[in-house]
Protein backbone atom coordinates (compact mmCIF):
# COMPACT_ATOMS: atom_id res chain seq x y z
CA UNK A 1 0.00 0.00 0.00
CA UNK A 2 0.89 3.56 -0.35
CA UNK A 3 2.54 5.69 2.68
CA UNK A 4 -0.72 7.61 2.89
CA UNK A 5 -2.07 4.11 3.68
CA UNK A 6 0.67 2.89 6.08
CA UNK A 7 0.38 6.64 7.94
CA UNK A 8 -2.98 5.47 9.27
CA UNK A 9 -3.53 3.62 12.36
CA UNK A 10 -5.43 0.87 12.36
CA UNK A 11 -6.54 0.30 16.00
CA UNK A 12 -6.69 -2.89 18.20
CA UNK A 13 -10.17 -5.68 17.27
CA UNK A 14 -12.61 -5.76 20.18
CA UNK A 15 -13.16 -9.34 21.30
CA UNK A 16 -16.64 -10.55 21.05
CA UNK A 17 -17.06 -13.93 22.00
CA UNK A 18 -16.04 -16.35 18.99
CA UNK A 19 -15.05 -19.69 17.94
CA UNK A 20 -12.72 -21.07 15.23
CA UNK A 21 -14.28 -23.13 12.69
CA UNK A 22 -11.61 -25.29 10.78
CA UNK A 23 -8.90 -22.78 11.82
CA UNK A 24 -11.35 -19.62 10.59
CA UNK A 25 -12.62 -17.71 13.72
CA UNK A 26 -16.15 -16.78 13.60
CA UNK A 27 -17.93 -14.21 16.34
CA UNK A 28 -20.85 -15.12 18.19
CA UNK A 29 -22.84 -11.95 17.60
CA UNK A 30 -26.64 -10.26 16.70
CA UNK A 31 -27.85 -7.67 14.45
CA UNK A 32 -27.93 -5.24 16.87
CA UNK A 33 -24.32 -5.90 18.60
CA UNK A 34 -23.27 -5.71 15.45
CA UNK A 35 -24.71 -2.41 14.18
CA UNK A 36 -23.72 -0.92 17.52
CA UNK A 37 -20.19 -1.77 16.65
CA UNK A 38 -20.56 -0.71 12.90
CA UNK A 39 -21.80 2.67 13.88
CA UNK A 40 -19.76 3.20 16.59
CA UNK A 41 -16.50 2.18 14.71
CA UNK A 42 -17.93 4.94 11.77
CA UNK A 43 -18.42 8.12 14.41
CA UNK A 44 -14.78 7.77 15.51
CA UNK A 45 -13.83 7.47 11.56
CA UNK A 46 -12.06 4.25 12.02
CA UNK A 47 -10.84 1.96 9.66
CA UNK A 48 -12.25 -1.58 10.33
CA UNK A 49 -13.36 -4.37 7.88
CA UNK A 50 -16.28 -6.50 8.80
CA UNK A 51 -17.02 -9.98 7.04
CA UNK A 52 -19.86 -12.01 6.87
CA UNK A 53 -18.74 -15.14 6.04
CA UNK A 54 -20.62 -18.39 5.17
CA UNK A 55 -18.89 -22.49 4.15
CA UNK A 56 -17.77 -20.99 1.45
CA UNK A 57 -15.42 -18.44 3.50
CA UNK A 58 -14.57 -20.93 5.72
CA UNK A 59 -13.38 -23.07 3.40
CA UNK A 60 -11.62 -20.97 1.31
CA UNK A 61 -9.56 -20.23 4.27
CA UNK A 62 -8.91 -23.86 4.96
CA UNK A 63 -7.42 -23.74 1.47
CA UNK A 64 -5.73 -20.88 1.54
CA UNK A 65 -3.26 -19.67 5.01
CA UNK A 66 -2.99 -16.21 3.35
CA UNK A 67 -6.95 -16.53 3.16
CA UNK A 68 -7.49 -17.27 6.62
CA UNK A 69 -5.31 -14.38 8.01
CA UNK A 70 -7.74 -12.21 5.91
CA UNK A 71 -10.35 -13.75 7.71
CA UNK A 72 -8.78 -14.16 11.36
CA UNK A 73 -7.55 -10.43 11.34
CA UNK A 74 -11.20 -9.06 10.18
CA UNK A 75 -12.26 -6.93 13.19
CA UNK A 76 -16.25 -8.74 12.95
CA UNK A 77 -16.90 -12.36 11.03
CA UNK A 78 -20.43 -12.77 11.40
CA UNK A 79 -22.43 -16.08 10.86
CA UNK A 80 -24.16 -15.57 7.53
CA UNK A 81 -24.79 -18.82 7.00
CA UNK A 82 -26.89 -21.04 8.96
CA UNK A 83 -24.39 -24.00 9.20
CA UNK A 84 -21.82 -21.84 10.99
CA UNK A 85 -24.44 -20.34 13.39
CA UNK A 86 -24.83 -24.35 14.71
CA UNK A 87 -21.30 -24.66 14.21
CA UNK A 88 -21.07 -22.28 16.61
CA UNK A 89 -23.68 -23.55 19.08
CA UNK A 90 -21.89 -26.87 18.91
CA UNK A 91 -18.73 -25.45 20.14
CA UNK A 92 -20.08 -23.99 23.03
CA UNK A 93 -21.89 -20.55 22.24
CA UNK A 94 -25.10 -21.22 22.63
CA UNK A 95 -26.55 -17.46 22.11
CA UNK A 96 -25.12 -17.24 18.38
CA UNK A 97 -27.28 -16.29 15.92
CA UNK A 98 -27.23 -15.32 12.36
CA UNK A 99 -26.21 -12.17 10.75
CA UNK A 100 -26.62 -12.74 7.41
CA UNK A 101 -25.38 -9.87 4.98
CA UNK A 102 -28.56 -8.64 2.74
CA UNK A 103 -30.04 -8.40 6.11
CA UNK A 104 -27.32 -6.81 7.94
CA UNK A 105 -27.50 -4.34 5.36
CA UNK A 106 -30.62 -2.81 5.71
CA UNK A 107 -30.15 -2.92 10.09
CA UNK A 108 -26.65 -0.66 9.32
CA UNK A 109 -28.60 1.84 7.21
CA UNK A 110 -31.53 2.38 8.96
CA UNK A 111 -28.67 3.61 12.16
CA UNK A 112 -26.78 5.52 10.19
CA UNK A 113 -30.01 7.69 8.54
CA UNK A 114 -30.67 7.86 12.22
CA UNK A 115 -26.90 8.83 13.08
CA UNK A 116 -26.81 10.86 10.33
CA UNK A 117 -23.86 8.82 8.87
CA UNK A 118 -22.75 8.99 5.61
CA UNK A 119 -22.53 5.51 3.83
CA UNK A 120 -20.48 4.30 0.35
CA UNK A 121 -20.81 1.60 -1.72
CA UNK A 122 -18.24 -0.09 -3.33
CA UNK A 123 -18.58 -3.04 -6.41
CA UNK A 124 -22.07 -4.37 -8.63
CA UNK A 125 -22.23 -3.68 -12.13
CA UNK A 126 -23.50 -0.22 -13.14
CA UNK A 127 -27.01 -1.13 -13.63
CA UNK A 128 -27.26 -3.32 -10.20
CA UNK A 129 -25.84 -0.20 -8.38
CA UNK A 130 -28.15 2.23 -10.50
CA UNK A 131 -30.90 0.29 -9.22
CA UNK A 132 -30.01 -0.60 -5.91
CA UNK A 133 -29.42 3.53 -5.06
CA UNK A 134 -32.40 4.46 -6.63
CA UNK A 135 -34.36 1.65 -3.95
CA UNK A 136 -32.38 2.80 -0.93
CA UNK A 137 -33.23 6.72 -1.66
CA UNK A 138 -36.77 5.60 -1.71
CA UNK A 139 -36.48 3.45 1.88
CA UNK A 140 -33.85 5.66 3.42
CA UNK A 141 -35.21 9.31 2.30
CA UNK A 142 -33.02 11.09 5.14
CA UNK A 143 -29.64 8.52 4.60
CA UNK A 144 -26.53 10.17 3.35
CA UNK A 145 -25.48 8.45 0.40
CA UNK A 146 -21.86 10.42 0.28
CA UNK A 147 -19.98 7.80 -2.50
CA UNK A 148 -20.80 5.29 -5.07
CA UNK A 149 -18.55 3.41 -7.62
CA UNK A 150 -19.04 0.25 -9.74
CA UNK A 151 -15.35 -0.88 -10.71
CA UNK A 152 -14.12 -2.83 -13.69
CA UNK A 153 -14.17 -6.39 -13.35
CA UNK A 154 -10.18 -6.44 -13.25
CA UNK A 155 -7.54 -6.03 -10.81
CA UNK A 156 -7.30 -1.90 -10.42
CA UNK A 157 -3.77 -0.42 -11.57
CA UNK A 158 -2.04 1.57 -8.54
CA UNK A 159 -2.94 5.21 -9.87
CA UNK A 160 -6.42 3.50 -10.04
CA UNK A 161 -6.74 2.44 -6.47
CA UNK A 162 -5.23 5.41 -5.05
CA UNK A 163 -7.89 7.22 -7.09
CA UNK A 164 -10.21 5.18 -5.18
CA UNK A 165 -8.89 5.53 -1.67
CA UNK A 166 -8.77 9.68 -2.09
CA UNK A 167 -12.25 9.26 -3.52
CA UNK A 168 -13.71 7.68 -0.48
CA UNK A 169 -11.96 9.80 1.56
CA UNK A 170 -12.57 13.12 0.58
CA UNK A 171 -16.53 11.97 -0.34
CA UNK A 172 -16.21 11.71 3.58
CA UNK A 173 -18.77 8.08 3.67
CA UNK A 174 -17.72 6.25 7.03
CA UNK A 175 -19.63 3.26 6.18
CA UNK A 176 -18.80 1.49 2.73
CA UNK A 177 -20.53 -1.43 1.74
CA UNK A 178 -18.87 -3.50 -0.22
CA UNK A 179 -19.80 -6.29 -2.95
CA UNK A 180 -17.82 -7.47 -4.62
CA UNK A 181 -18.24 -11.60 -4.08
CA UNK A 182 -16.40 -13.69 -2.01
CA UNK A 183 -13.08 -13.78 -1.74
CA UNK A 184 -12.68 -10.74 -3.66
CA UNK A 185 -14.15 -8.71 -1.27
CA UNK A 186 -12.53 -9.79 2.23
CA UNK A 187 -9.23 -9.58 0.35
CA UNK A 188 -9.82 -6.10 -1.07
CA UNK A 189 -11.09 -4.71 2.67
CA UNK A 190 -8.21 -6.06 4.16
CA UNK A 191 -5.94 -4.74 1.45
CA UNK A 192 -7.25 -1.26 2.54
CA UNK A 193 -7.78 -1.41 5.93
CA UNK A 194 -5.74 1.80 7.30
CA UNK A 195 -6.17 3.37 4.19
CA UNK A 196 -9.85 4.12 3.42
CA UNK A 197 -10.95 5.63 6.67
CA UNK A 198 -13.84 3.89 6.87
CA UNK A 199 -16.16 0.66 8.16
CA UNK A 200 -16.02 -1.45 5.39
CA UNK A 201 -18.43 -4.19 5.29
CA UNK A 202 -18.09 -6.69 3.10
CA UNK A 203 -21.95 -7.52 1.86
CA UNK A 204 -21.31 -10.00 -1.24
CA UNK A 205 -24.93 -10.97 -3.06
CA UNK A 206 -26.84 -7.79 -1.18
CA UNK A 207 -26.16 -5.23 -3.66
CA UNK A 208 -28.50 -7.89 -6.16
CA UNK A 209 -30.96 -8.36 -4.09
CA UNK A 210 -31.77 -5.33 -2.38
CA UNK A 211 -31.26 -3.79 -6.23
CA UNK A 212 -34.39 -6.61 -7.30
CA UNK A 213 -31.92 -7.84 -9.82
CA UNK A 214 -31.52 -11.71 -8.43
CA UNK A 215 -34.54 -13.17 -5.90
CA UNK A 216 -33.38 -14.53 -2.20
CA UNK A 217 -33.83 -17.78 -0.99
CA UNK A 218 -37.79 -18.21 0.94
CA UNK A 219 -36.84 -17.77 4.97
CA UNK A 220 -38.08 -21.29 5.32
CA UNK A 221 -35.22 -22.11 3.36
CA UNK A 222 -32.84 -19.83 4.85
CA UNK A 223 -33.90 -21.07 8.46
CA UNK A 224 -32.99 -24.44 7.42
CA UNK A 225 -29.64 -23.85 5.80
CA UNK A 226 -31.06 -24.55 2.82
CA UNK A 227 -30.11 -21.24 1.11
CA UNK A 228 -27.35 -22.94 -0.96
CA UNK A 229 -29.64 -25.19 -2.87
CA UNK A 230 -31.87 -22.29 -4.01
CA UNK A 231 -28.79 -20.25 -5.12
CA UNK A 232 -27.49 -23.13 -6.92
CA UNK A 233 -30.54 -24.07 -9.12
CA UNK A 234 -30.63 -19.93 -9.75
CA UNK A 235 -26.82 -19.57 -10.73
CA UNK A 236 -26.11 -23.39 -11.44
CA UNK A 237 -22.95 -22.28 -13.90
CA UNK A 238 -21.22 -20.35 -11.72
CA UNK A 239 -21.91 -21.42 -8.10
CA UNK A 240 -21.75 -25.71 -8.30
CA UNK A 241 -18.26 -25.72 -7.93
CA UNK A 242 -18.55 -23.61 -4.81
CA UNK A 243 -21.29 -25.77 -3.32
CA UNK A 244 -20.83 -29.30 -4.75
CA UNK A 245 -17.07 -29.05 -3.63
CA UNK A 246 -17.22 -27.06 -0.59
CA UNK A 247 -19.99 -28.41 1.62
CA UNK A 248 -19.10 -31.97 1.90
CA UNK A 249 -15.65 -30.99 2.49
CA UNK A 250 -17.06 -28.91 5.11
CA UNK A 251 -19.19 -31.65 6.65
CA UNK A 252 -16.37 -34.43 6.88
CA UNK A 253 -13.85 -31.64 8.61
CA UNK A 254 -16.19 -30.36 10.97
CA UNK A 255 -16.76 -33.90 11.95
CA UNK A 256 -13.63 -34.44 12.73
CA UNK A 257 -13.33 -31.17 14.69
CA UNK A 258 -16.42 -32.03 16.72
CA UNK A 259 -14.82 -35.64 17.65
CA UNK A 260 -11.43 -34.39 18.73
CA UNK A 261 -10.07 -36.53 16.08
CA UNK A 262 -8.69 -33.06 14.15
CA UNK A 263 -6.85 -30.31 14.94
CA UNK A 264 -7.18 -27.07 12.24
CA UNK A 265 -4.32 -24.37 12.27
CA UNK A 266 -5.27 -21.25 13.48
Amino acid sequence: MSERCQAIEVLDRPAPGSRHILGMRVDATSYGSAVERVIGWARLAQSRYVCVATVNNVMEAYDSPAFRTVMNSADLVTADGMPLVWGLRLLGEQDATRVYGPDLMPHVLAAAERARVPVGFYGGSPTVLERLLANLRQRYPALRIAYSWSPPFRRLTSEEDARVVREIGDSGARIVFVGISTPKQERWMSQHRGCVRAVMVGVGAAFDFLAGVKPQAPRWMQRSGLEWLFRLASEPRRLWRRYLRHNPRFLGFFTLQLSGLRRFPL
